[in-house]
């Protein structure tokens, strides 16, 4: 069954209950910054390898802040649902839902964006980063 809430997510057990883990989300925070550092510019012909950089730090930011709460999520979509449901950040889901639409697009099923897109992309990304940090 597809998750459509945070509720279905821990149902599911798309997201488990944990101890929480202050040192793995120290170490995945430290790990998503390491990641955007060594991005030196966006071109077209890099831009949709970048939004993959971005996308998966903002995972690992995401990631990191469930991980200090208590909480082990499994897929990309209850991410989006704890944004959304637990933080209570539903202008930061929209974005987020949006990326995750885009990399999927691009991973799945070979929908490269052009460089526009990507660089919009990446600034939503750059977005939710920031609000979360």
């Amino acid at each position: 069954m597809k998750e459509t809430n945070w509720n279905d997510c821990l149902i599911n057990q798309s997201a488990k209950t944990i101890t929480p883990d202050s040192n793995r989300a120290d170490s995945l925070r430290e790990t998503a910054k390491e990641r955007t550092s060594l991005i030196r510019e966006i071109t077209e012909k890099n831009c949709n390898f970048v939004f993959e950089d971005y996308y998966t730090s903002l995972l690992e930011i995401l990631q990191a802040i469930a991980f200090k709460n208590g909480y082990n999520i499994l897929n990309h979509l209850c991410l989006g649902f704890y944004l959304r449901d637990i933080l209570k950040r539903e202008d930061l889901y929209i974005l987020f839902d949006d990326a995750r639409f885009k990399r999927n697009s691009l991973i799945y099923y070979g929908s490269r964006m052009d460089f526009e897109t990507a660089k919009q992309a990446i600034e939503k990304c750059k977005k939710i980063i920031k609000e979360l940090q």
